[in-house]
């Protein structure tokens, strides 16, 4: 459960050289997240291994995707990104993985998913720390469907 495959060639690009990899890897998720503690980031050859403690499961899944929709990530190994159990009291999260294919919008997405296209924004809001702009997704990006 700890390894997530990616696609290497598409994404944002935050390093140049694999050397540069895990320091602006974990910078940039200590940007786009908050929540995270202890964490720790190594890269090698395409594989990004993250570990540290988060504050929520569905932030463990955050910086999961975060981490994978970064240009040169191919693999993300987060056994020890650890996460505490959701309480019986708090319902959990619920979404789904999905990757983007050509042809994807995100009002398309929110079709299939919700059964009306209008609720795209709800899609976007979920991942804004991924996606800057709803018209800009393209195909191998993953992203979270709430399903709540």
């Amino acid at each position: 459960m700890g390894l997530f495959d990616f696609v290497k060639d598409v994404g944002r690009q935050v390093f140049n050289t694999d050397s540069e990899a895990a320091d602006n890897i974990k910078q940039h998720l200590e940007v786009k997240t908050h929540g995270l503690s202890n964490l720790e980031v190594e890269f090698d050859d395409g594989v990004a291994t993250i570990c540290g403690d988060c504050s929520t499961p569905a932030l463990r899944d955050q910086a999961i995707l975060i981490a994978g929709n970064i240009q040169g990530v191919e693999k993300v190994v987060a056994d020890d990104l650890r996460a505490p159990e959701p309480k019986p009291e708090e319902p959990e999260e619920k979404a789904e993985i999905y990757e983007i294919v050509s042809g994807d919008t995100l009002g398309g997405i929110a079709k299939k998913f919700y059964g009306s296209a209008s609720k795209y924004m709800k899609i976007f809001e979920a991942n804004s720390e991924i996606i800057s702009d709803p018209n800009k997704i393209y195909p191998g990006q993953k992203i979270r469907i709430p399903m709540d």
